[in-house]
This record gives C-alpha cells, structure tokens and sequence, in this order.
C-alpha cells in the first residue's frame, strides 16, 4: 500500500478502512466517498472523474486527521474533546481500533479538535510552522497564550522590543494564526482593554480609528431604520474590530511577524476549508465566521507574499461558508465605511487579475476551471453587496410582479428534456435572498458598480462555454454570469445573445415538429408583411394576434418584409421596420407619448385616448429589439427601465423625467420659511390634459381641504411623484411592460443587467467615435487602408458634422446610435464597387457593409455621399 509517510501506521488503517468499507451496504456507503488509495484496489473503487477523485481525496485527509487525533492527540493539554487522546478522559485505542473508530467519527461528523503544532516534539523538522516558530529557545516562550487579546500582543511586543528579539512573538503568532480555535477566540469584546503602558495608539491611530467609525456610522445611518436594526442584529460579533485593527497596525511593521501570519495562513486554511464542507462547524458554533472577520483586517493582503498561496487558499475557504454566514459577513462590512470596503475590493480583485495575468486560458483550459479565480470571485461579491448596503438603497418601491399561470400540461421541452434550458422565472441569488436586497433596489452605492468588473477576467472568459455552465450546468461548473457584476456590460451582451439565439433555433425546431405532426407548412420565423404607409396598422394587427393566439411565436427570429419592396430580411430590414415604428408612435400628433423640449424625453400621456394594445405594441417593440440584436432610437427617462425592472418612480427619478417639477419639490421640502402661508398649498394638484383642460386630483380624500405644512411636505411630495410617475400612467404602463415581458419573461436580462445597462442595450451608445470606427472598419474587393480613396473616404467622414455623421452611420447600418461598447465594436466593411461613375454609394444594412465607387476625386466623393446618406430610403435588390 501506498502511504506518505511509511513509518506512519496508517497500513492498519487503510486495512480496516476498506474492510468496513465492503461489509457496509451501499446506502452507507454513499456518505463516505471511496478513497483510491492505491493500484491493489478493487476495480469497483476506482471512477474517472476528477471530482470524485478530489472527494476520495479529501474524505481520505479528514479520516487520518481523525486517526491522529485518536491516536496522537490535538497537543492542547486542555482539551474536552472525548474522542481525541489529548482529552484527560480518553482511553487510548490500538491502530486498529483507532481506524475503525476514525471511520465511525467521519460518518457522523464528529468535532474534528484544531491542530497545536507548538505544543508537539520538532524533532523532524519538516513542519512549515515548526521552521518559522523554532528560530530561538527562551524561557518566555509564552506558551501559556492560548488565543489573542490587545492586552497579551503588547505584552509580548514590550518585552520582545526590550529584548531586542522578536521569536517569541513569531511563535506566539504563528501558534494561534494557525489554530482555528485559538484565533476564533482571540479579540473578543468582552477582554480586558490594554493598559496604558503597553499598546496605547498613537494620536494619529485615535484619530484614524474615529473618523472610520463616523465613516461607518454614516454608511449604516443610510439603511432604513428597520433594515438597520435588522443588520446590527444578525451581524452581531464578538470581536473587537478596532482592537485588531489596532494590533494589525504594530504587528505588519516586523517583517518576521508578516513572515509569520503568511505561513500560519497556509498552515491554517486548509483545515478551515475541510471543515466548513464537511464538518457544519459554523452551524454549530456561528462565532466560526471570527476567523474570517479577523483575517480580514490584515490590510497587506493583497502583498505578493499572500497573493500566491495564502490568499487564494483563504478564498478558498471563505467561499465554503453557508450562506447565512456570508450575509452577516456582507451586513458587518457594509458598516466599516468606504476605506476599508474599497480595499477589500481591490485585495479580491488583485488576486482575480493576478491570477488571470499569470496564466493562459482557453477553449480547453477555461478561467471557469480556476478554483482561485472563481473562489475570489465568489468572495467578491460579499464585497459588492456590503458596497450596496452601506450605500442608498430603496427596498420598498416595488412593482407588482407579473403573474404567471402554470399549466399542469407538459410542455414539449420538457418532453424533449430541454427544461432546464427554459426555466421560467428570473433567476434568484442565493445571497441576494439571504440579505433582501437586490441590485436594483440600490440607488448609490459606495463604490461605483463599474469598479467591481475585472477587465482582465473578461477578455478570458469563453462566454459560449460559461452561458452552457450558467443555463445547464449550474450545480456541477461555475459560471460568472452567476456573479454579473464582475463582468462589462459588452461581455453580458454576449452571453444574452447565446441565450436570445438558442431560443430561436429551438423554437424553431419545435416548428417543424409540430408542423411534422399536424402536416402543415413549417413557419420557423416571426414574419411580419407590412406597408409603409399603414405600417402601425398592419404591425399591430399581426403582433395583436400573435400574442393572443401563440405568444412563444415573438421569441421566433423576426422576418420583416415591406409590401412592393425586394429586400431580404438579414437584419438591415428589420432595423428599417423598428425605426419607422417608433417615428410613427412617438409623433406628439397621436398623443400617446408626450415629449419635454427641454431634456429631448418621452414620457406617458396620462390622458391619452389609444387603447392598451398600442401601449402593449411599443413593448413588444422593445423586447423585439432586445431579443433581435437591434438599437432603437428610443429616447426614455432612466425610470423607465427602473419600472421595467421592478421598480416604481421615486422623488429622485424626477431629476430626469421632470426636471422642472423635481426643482419645485426640492424648494418646498428645503424652504425655511412659513410654508402654509407662505406656499398656500393643499393636498389637491392640477394638470393639463390632451387638449390643454385642467386637470384637478386630490392627493388623499378631501385634498382640498388639507393645507401644505412643515409637518406634511414629505408626504405632499411623496404622493405626488407616486401620482405623476406611477398612478396616473398606470394603466398605459402596465401595458406597455406586458408586451415587453411578452418577449423577454424568459430571458436572464432582468438577472444580468441593471436599469442603465437595459437602456445601453436598447438605444446602444450615444457617444460616437468614428477614430475607433475607423481602426477596425475592414475592406473588401480591392481596397485597403492605404488606398487613396479610403484615405479620402475617412478625411470626408471626420469632417462631417454631428447630424452628417449619424445620417452616414443610418446609411451603412440601419441605425444612428453605436452598438453596446461603441463603434469600435461595429465591424464595417467598405468595398470597392466598381470605377470611377455617377452612381451613389450603396450599402447592406445586414452587413454593416458600404459599397463604395472609386470616385476619381475627393469632391465628387464627399458630393456623392451626401446625396446618397441624405435622401436614402427604401430596400431593392442589387
């Protein structure tokens, strides 16, 4: 038999081990997972998967720590523990018994006693801990220290500096930064304060320690009153946070005390990892998550020194915690402030970068497989909801969800096994669940959502590969779309696409099933034939019977074709149709939309005369777009997407909606004069209708007859911007976000993106580079970029101005924003289109592609163009 150690008596051990092992029935035999110890055994035993093998892997090392704990003992000379022979009461075992009996302990998950590496015979040597902790023999070895206070440290420090050596503080350290136990008892709140000769701070620690705790204090003061007690409640501990911070700020000054903490970090989180999966140790005693809290303080984390082993190792282990540990962790940071939030974020994002940098991933080795990377990850977004907690959250503006009606039928995925693929619903963080808050609730957080996504990890991930993870293998494989905040908007856009396609080809595979079944003619697309002059008529027509009678029909790959015209639908045509669409529903003579000349917006009309359907048409117009790839010219308030999210207007949406409303508001609620004599307002408002009549609605019953006052004016102004941005457009909206969830109810877009990511990937960028355009424009048929023509061609387009360089981008792609990512994402083709003639430029809008003459001069070409760009409409057949 193959063992590490071959004086060790682990034969016997490994003898018993697989003789219980086959006399027990598989039922029992499934809660130990088999151990491959050597070639000798039973073929039965061996699989070839590489997870089985890390789980006989680790059952293997929790067994024989058992065993040594039978058989050695954990050297605590304290201990309580009835099955480890350190314990005054325990009954010393044979090798035999003790491994039969370490097999029992693991099946039942008995406490497994921290290792005390101090307290045993060095002679070997071989010990990490033992090199670091044996540089000198003394007398004050402080051996009775058996977890830390502030006190004891600078006992130890006052005497090491008087001795002008610090190994006995090494040791000490090492000794408890080692021990899960010991450390899980060190700093606690209830331990005599340091006295004043020992570890006093200095003024500048007193005044940094102050600041930080008013920073805190004025993150929390930001949650609700409920939400806030809620958070100091559960997230309750009984370490002294100051206190390490304190003993962190001597300690990290001695570069044999950094040596120390390094070394004890890796000698300690391998076992922390093992027990946390195997052992429950945090359900048993919550005060587990102190070791965490206190390695946490350490501000040199993201140092070399911990970024190569120590650090991804904790990571590791911290990513082992259940989830209600990993709330009170998110709860308690959420109150440190934004210093110490910020560098908790930059140490996980540091290993993340690190880490990606010095390897090389690709379709066979996926940055998914990285258990670093993935467990960094994982502790990262601890970090990006204490960010949201500690910043302005609204929890209870919520919209009521849509209701869906299961049907007890099966559906044909879940005849064909594709269930897991269309799971219906958004996606619900475990975590998100665990603290009550989602992303969406947060208004501002401490910092910014962009700092949270890693460039690096997104130029590596394969996202045709992590969206399989995501929609298939959840349980087994990690995907980072589990974690959205950490990926670019670009990267999310990717993996929607993936999802928006596969559902396209399904649907139509199911076509032809279904229309092999019933012998009809296959319609795989959504096809829409429309006239451009009745082009409202006949799409709300078509889309109105298609949501009544088949509404999985809209999640087809849209097919659109115009009456009399020869254009084939490769996508150019479908932008064509979108934007004709919402030039005829946004024009302000129809009165569904009215529209602010101030911030260029379109908001609801509250009282216009259309009916729900043409509401539910610009929804599933949207949801078209999102689901098809295309940019829309849409021009929204933020709130807009907020309420499409699952969120109702606030005061602060009317920043933008109604900018000169919200500056009314805010004078009233910041006035510091007499406000019912001074304003001679009620509870009664008035507003304008279609054809200008006033409007009167009494805020709460008798309005009229209930004055403004000081007392009063938050809630005057709270259900006024309830009535302008929810109440009095609610019958419009509720249509309109139906036709939208008509499309993507099934889409992970509500999971994925937040408010203004939804309007990027709906109205695109409105920033336009033409310089990025132009380095990766690609040419065709003869041309390059050293031609002169396309050197022409680029000097003409730069000095287009603003309306000339949107009607040219209208012109080549179908649309006059920038895709998500910008214009540098667009990839143009200009090709040559014969010789020097008369004709204008053409283009396929499909393919983004631009056929260009070779104009003889620079004049004729700019002449050219403008009248090609300008006056361009309709499809035809080149």
């Amino acid at each position: 038999m193959c063992t590490e150690n071959p004086t060790h008596p682990i034969t016997s051990f490994e003898q018993t081990y697989w003789r219980q092992l086959r006399e027990k029935p598989p039922s029992q035999q499934i809660r130990c997972p088999t151990i491959v110890l050597s070639e000798d055994c039973p073929p039965a035993c061996r699989t070839a998967s590489e997870s089985s093998r890390m789980n006989r892997a680790t059952a293997k090392h929790l067994i024989e720590r058992y065993f040594r704990q039978l058989t050695e003992g954990c050297g605590n000379g304290n201990c309580t523990n009835e099955f480890c022979a350190s314990c005054r009461d325990f009954r010393p075992l044979d090798s035999n018994s003790a491994a039969a009996k370490a097999l029992e302990l693991f099946k039942i998950n008995a406490k497994l006693c921290d290792y005390y590496p101090s307290f045993k015979s060095s002679a070997d040597g071989n010990s990490l801990l033992d090199s670091t902790m044996s540089d000198k023999d003394t007398n004050d070895d402080f051996s009775d220290v058996h977890y830390l206070t502030e006190n004891n440290i600078c006992m130890i420090l006052n005497f090491c500096e008087e001795e002008g050596d610090y190994s006995a503080l090494v040791r000490v350290i090492g000794r408890v930064f080692s021990n899960a136990e010991a450390l899980m008892k060190s700093f606690k709140k209830d331990e005599p304060n340091a006295t004043e000769n020992s570890c006093k701070p200095t003024d500048v620690e007193k005044q940094n320690d102050q600041t930080l705790e008013k920073m805190g204090a004025a993150s929390a003061a930001t949650l609700p009153d409920d939400a806030l007690s809620d958070a100091l409640s559960t997230c309750e501990v009984a370490v002294d946070i100051q206190a390490v911070r304190r003993v962190y700020d001597r300690l990290l000054s001695i570069d044999q005390v950094e040596a120390s903490l390094v070394n004890a970090l890796i000698y300690l989180t391998p076992n922390v990892e093992l027990d946390l999966e195997y052992l429950d140790v945090y359900e048993a005693n919550p005060d587990y998550l102190n070791i965490f809290i206190i390695v946490m303080e350490n501000s040199n984390l993201h140092s070399p020194e911990y970024l190569e082993v120590a650090l991804p190792q904790f990571c590791k282990a911290m990513s082992k915690l259940p989830v209600t540990a990993l709330a009170r962790l998110s709860k308690l940071w959420s109150m440190y402030g934004l210093p110490h939030i910020r560098r908790m974020m930059e140490t996980f994002q540091q290993l993340i970068t690190f880490t990606v940098v010095s390897n090389e991933y690709d379709a066979e080795n996926l940055v998914n497989d990285d258990e670093t990377v993935v467990a960094a990850t994982q502790c990262l977004k601890i970090v990006f909801y204490a960010s949201i907690l500690a910043g302005d959250v609204d929890v209870e503006h919520n919209e009521e969800d849509e209701e869906d009606t299961d049907s007890d039928e099966l559906t044909l995925h879940e005849l064909l096994g594709e269930e897991r693929l269309y799971k219906k619903g958004p996606r619900v963080d475990p975590l998100e669940k665990e603290l009550g808050i989602r992303t969406v609730d947060s208004i501002h957080p401490v910092i910014p959502f962009e700092d949270f996504v890693n460039e690096s990890l997104n130029d590596v991930v394969e996202m045709d590969k992590d969206f399989t993870f995501f929609k298939v293998n959840a349980e087994t494989k990690f995907s980072f779309q589990s974690c959205p905040f950490i990926l670019s908007v670009i990267t999310k856009n990717q993996g929607l696409y993936y999802d928006n396609r596969i559902r396209m080809y399904s649907e139509r595979r199911l076509t032809a099933l279904y229309s092999m079944v019933q012998g009809q003619q296959p319609n795989p697309y959504l096809k829409l034939k429309v006239r451009r002059d009745h082009i409202i008529d006949d799409a709300l027509v078509r889309l109105e019977m298609i949501s009544m009678e088949n509404p999985s029909d809209l999640k087809k790959q849209l097919f659109v074709e115009f009456e009399g015209e020869q254009g084939v639908d490769e996508g150019g045509v479908s932008k064509e149709f979108f934007q004709l669409v919402l030039e005829e529903i946004f024009n302000p003579d129809i009165g569904m939309f009215t529209y602010d000349d101030e911030t260029k917006l379109f908001w609801f009309n509250s009282s216009s005369l259309e009916n729900e359907a043409q509401y539910t048409l610009i929804g599933i117009v949207l949801g078209l777009a999102i689901y098809n790839n295309c940019i829309l010219d849409v021009h929204f308030p933020m709130v807009v997407y907020r309420k499409l999210m699952g969120k109702k207007g606030t005061y602060l949406d009317l920043s933008d909606s109604h900018p000169v409303l919200y500056q009314s508001l805010k004078g009233l609620l910041e006035y510091t004069g007499n406000v019912k004599e001074d304003m001679m307002l009620t509870f009664q408002i008035s507003h304008t209708d279609l054809f200008g009549n006033p409007v009167l609605y009494d805020l709460k019953d008798q309005g009229d007859q209930i004055p403004v006052t000081i007392e009063n004016r938050q809630e005057f102004v709270d259900l006024y911007v309830d009535y302008i941005l929810n109440t009095s457009v609610e019958r419009q909206f509720r249509a309109f976000k139906k036709g939208f969830l008509m499309v993507t109810n099934e889409s992970p877009l509500k999971y994925l993106f937040r408010p203004e990511e939804v309007e990027l990937l709906i109205c695109g960028s409105r920033k336009l580079d033409f310089e990025a355009l132009e380095k990766t424009t690609e040419y065709d048929g003869g041309y390059s970029k050293d031609s002169q023509i396309i050197k022409d061609f680029w000097e003409t387009i730069h000095s287009f101005g603003e309306e000339q360089k949107r009607f040219f981008l209208q012109f080549t792609t179908g649309t006059d924003r920038a895709p998500v990512g910008g214009l540098g994402k667009l990839k143009m083709i200009i090709a040559k289109n014969g010789s020097d003639t008369d004709r204008l430029p053409t283009s396929h809008t499909c393919f983004n592609a631009l056929l260009l003459p070779e104009y003889s001069t620079k004049e004729k070409l700019r002449e050219r163009l403008l009248k090609a760009i300008t006056y361009a409409k309709g499809f035809g057949m080149l």
